[in-house]
């Protein structure tokens, strides 16, 4: 008889299988998550590998990484090896259109963000899946048919033949246009919205000059101009990655290089040698604006089988520098409630969804209002006043009052949790500022006034008397 008793070998478990949609950053970090629980992970990609390919395709946007997706990369052991390929940026550098410059802090003397490159982040985590023997990354491979029910997906390779692969989850991490998730929008009582803001983004680059960075490195160069802005990110080469935002009609007044030039000399005259004219005219042409979406649904899961993260369950617009580190955390959170609830699916995708979606919605919403604020109010005084104020109060009552920014970038306060704080804190300065504005208009109205109120009374007392005096005067000659 059987001993039952007896240890299984490893080899003969049959692993939990995972099929990671996307190998971008989320779904490579998500394999790494995965893989170190010892299960058995296919990640496909419909790319070619771009650690292979001469020219890497989609978007090369710089990214701005933070506390929250700094603390994904330490679970996973990365932290180190990312951070010392980034640049520190401790402030806002403000370029305004006399071409004055301001710098306004992010934080601390010690809190900043890291610029990082995509595509170098990309190939690091493609490169740490590939470490596991339990991992493998299947490149080429597109998603043709999702059926979250059985876990199972029909893939399409480079041979051309569809292929159907089951599984035990699968993890749509394939973007803002998810096609995980667009099979998951037929199924009941899933809700989804999506929104284009009105405005694009096109890239550009400052190059070294003479070798080295053509403006102050360890900032975040915001050029704001009202209805449209430009952003520059300092690089490893020591160029910027530069990002022009504004409405799309404003981009298809801009026709010939020669209206391009005249638009950069009336609205970022200093940015325009920094770039350089014959460069701008080539680059401009060189790709058509790109739009940006908003993208919020709920639930991120179906039964035990499938569940999304990352732009597939909430795509954001890049304003306030959290898609990748929400996408990061999103990971993070999943490992945590792994840990919870013992690698349970059934009881884990429940608790991310009704965990999560506050957060997410939530940053959605903030990344939406950080862009009104960074192209408008960075340039008011009353906008530096108010931030100088939170950094008075967070310093005096640190645990009390939290800059939003510092919540948000430098801490893991939920998403929703710290805009509450943040909408909670702003009633308090404002009233508080309305009481101490009216105690000082009345202070001042009582000190300019006193002395003349008290001398009209004086006036009018002596006028009365002597009316008086003149009334009686005429009783008395009666």
């Amino acid at each position: 008889m059987k001993n039952t008793s007896a240890v299984m070998d490893s080899s003969d478990i049959q692993r939990t299988s995972i099929a990671v949609i996307g190998g971008g950053l989320v779904g490579s970090l998500n394999a790494c998550f995965l893989a170190k629980r010892n299960f058995q992970v296919d990640v496909y990609e419909s790319r070619e590998d771009i650690r292979m390919a001469e020219f890497a395709r989609g978007r090369s946007i710089n990214l701005a990484l933070s506390y929250r997706g700094r603390q994904a990369l330490k679970a996973i052991g990365l932290e180190d090896q990312i951070v010392s390929q980034g640049i520190p940026m401790r402030a806002r550098m403000i370029h305004s259109l006399s071409g004055k410059k301001s710098a306004i802090p992010y934080g601390t003397k010690s809190q900043y963000i890291l610029s990082i490159s995509r595509e170098n982040l990309n190939k690091d985590l493609l490169t740490a899946v590939e470490k596991y023997p339990n991992a493998k990354v299947h490149f080429g491979h597109q998603l043709l048919k999702c059926r979250p029910e059985t876990g199972v997906i029909t893939l399409l390779g480079p041979d051309k033949v569809p292929k159907d692969i089951a599984c035990d989850l699968i993890l749509g991490c394939d973007g803002a246009y998810s096609t995980v998730r667009t099979h998951l929008v037929k199924k009941p009582r899933f809700d989804y919205s999506q929104q284009y803001i009105p405005h694009g983004y096109m890239e550009l680059t400052i190059p070294p000059q003479n070798g080295d960075f053509a403006m102050e490195p360890n900032y975040l160069h915001i050029w704001p101009r009202d209805t449209f802005m430009m952003i520059a990110l300092p690089n490893m080469n020591k160029s910027f990655t530069c990002t022009l935002f504004m409405p799309f009609e404003e981009f298809e007044k801009l026709l010939t290089s020669r209206d391009v030039l005249d638009f950069f000399q009336k609205y970022f005259p200093d940015s325009l040698h920094l770039i350089g004219k014959e460069a701008l005219a080539q680059d401009f042409f060189r790709l058509p604006a790109q739009p940006m979406i908003s993208v919020k649904c709920s639930s991120f899961h179906f039964n035990s089988h499938c569940v999304l993260m990352g732009d597939a369950a909430h795509a954001l617009v890049p304003f306030f520098g959290q898609g990748m580190n929400a996408g990061f955390e999103d990971c993070l959170v999943f490992d945590e409630l792994m840990d919870k609830f013992n690698n349970d699916f059934s009881m884990c995708l429940p608790e991310f969804s009704k965990f999560r979606i506050p957060d997410d919605h939530a940053i959605s919403d903030l990344s939406m209002y950080n862009y009104i604020e960074m192209r408008s109010h960075v340039n008011s005084r009353w906008f530096i006043f108010q931030k100088n104020i939170e950094r008075c109060l967070h310093t005096l009552m640190p645990s009390t009052f939290i800059p939003l920014y510092t919540m948000v970038t430098f801490s893991r306060i939920r998403y929703h949790e710290a805009m509450l704080r943040w909408q909670w804190q702003k009633k308090v300065i404002n009233t508080a500022l309305f009481f101490f504005g009216t105690l000082v208009a009345l202070s001042t109205t009582y000190l300019l006034t006193g002395p003349t109120f008290r001398s009209s009374l004086g006036c009018l007392r002596r006028s009365w008397n002597s009316v008086t005096y003149f009334q009686n005067i005429g009783r008395i000659s009666l």
